[in-house]
């Protein structure tokens, strides 16, 4: 995992804020400067708190645990949908569907009834519908997938969310909030960090800065998947090796008892070869 230095984040405008008079007093220890009615984020804060971002997002993945992505706006939208569909990820950069957390069963029942309308297309369903019919439910089917199509593998509730605008999600902030999800976002100097737990100041206007942080803690997310694929073998390899010796003690005892075995068939058979041989010596005088 590499944390993109000083000059990087420079370069792709992390450190603009917002005018003055807009700022939010709480983001007051992450601002450097003031410069021509414009607050000046602090770069080597940001690096220090995307890394702890990015590790904690790493040991999430390593868990095998889902971090949903959300990013609606515009400059936003494109770039978060191939980062977070990069590393398997479910994401919302349509309009945050209300109760999406708080009511997720809801949300699933519709992901359902999006599956189940392809089940219909499938099974020639369709063909006994109405052309009326068959374009209202394909209308709607369009509806669901733009809004909740990038959510159908999220079976529940995920265990991280990642804003990247926490004043334009503050609805997904607030319903993360109410049930202890933890809240990673990119907070500008406008925005209350009180409402996230791993904060990374930036500029959230930006597409670069945008594009730079998502990068790094995708990256991250994307080596804890791994780690926990090189685990899972180590862990099949090791139950392998011990099953193996088991097994090879199975066979030698099962080796010796047949050895034992055969010594015991033959010294039964010596000792009953003089007993034969007097039996016919009798046999042969009668």
């Amino acid at each position: 995992m590499t944390t993109p230095n000083f000059e990087q984040l420079l370069e792709a405008g992390c450190h603009f804020g917002h005018l003055k008079r807009k700022w939010n007093p709480a983001m007051a220890p992450y601002i450097f400067m003031e410069r021509n009615g414009i607050h000046i984020i602090d770069l080597y804060k940001t690096i220090a708190k995307l890394d702890e971002a990015a590790a904690a997002l790493k040991g999430i993945a390593k868990a095998g645990k889902k971090i949903l992505f959300v990013a609606t706006k515009k400059q936003a939208k494109q770039v978060l949908a191939d980062k977070a569909a990069a590393v398997g990820m479910p994401y919302v950069i349509e309009r945050w569907p209300g109760g999406m957390l708080t009511n997720f069963p809801t949300i699933r029942k519709a992901v359902k009834k999006m599956a189940n309308i392809d089940k219909m297309e499938k099974d020639g369903t369709f063909d006994n519908l109405s052309k009326r019919e068959r374009l209202q439910i394909s209308r709607q089917r369009a509806k669901l997938e733009k809004n909740l199509g990038s959510i159908a593998d999220l079976n529940r509730l995920p265990s991280a969310l990642f804003v990247v605008d926490v004043m334009k999600e503050h609805i997904a902030v607030a319903e993360a909030n109410r049930l202890g999800i933890p809240v990673f976002g990119i907070v500008d100097t406008n925005s209350d960090p009180s409402t996230v737990d791993y904060i990374i100041p930036a500029n959230d206007d930006a597409s670069k800065s945008i594009e730079i942080i998502l990068d790094t803690v995708c990256a991250a997310i994307a080596e804890g998947i791994e780690e926990r694929k090189v685990e899972k073998v180590d862990n099949k390899d090791a139950a392998e090796g011990e099953d193996k010796p088991k097994r090879t003690r199975i066979s030698r005892r099962n080796k010796a008892e047949g050895e034992g075995n055969d010594e015991a068939a033959e010294a039964a058979a010596e000792a009953a070869e003089p007993e034969a041989k007097t039996a016919a010596e009798e046999t042969a005088a009668e």
